[in-house]
């Protein structure tokens, strides 16, 4: 029985890396009008996110698990 797990590779070509990442930083700077500052763990689920690591749906649910 082979125990490894596959890892996720990135799927995601630049242009929407691009797109992502520009979604995280007008969510970042949005957060920062209102006058809060994202932790780090909320920085790193971005981080994934942008490098195609997570689906939507998988980054809005890691966010929310943030609290």
């Amino acid at each position: 029985m082979n125990v490894y797990r596959q890892i996720k590779t990135p799927t995601i070509n630049p242009d929407e890396q691009a797109r992502r990442q520009r979604a995280i930083d007008f969510a970042r700077g949005s957060v920062r009008y209102e006058g809060f500052v994202l932790s780090e763990e909320a920085e790193r689920v971005g981080e994934r996110f942008v490098a195609g690591h997570l689906t939507v749906p998988e980054y809005v649910n890691a966010i929310k698990a943030i609290g």
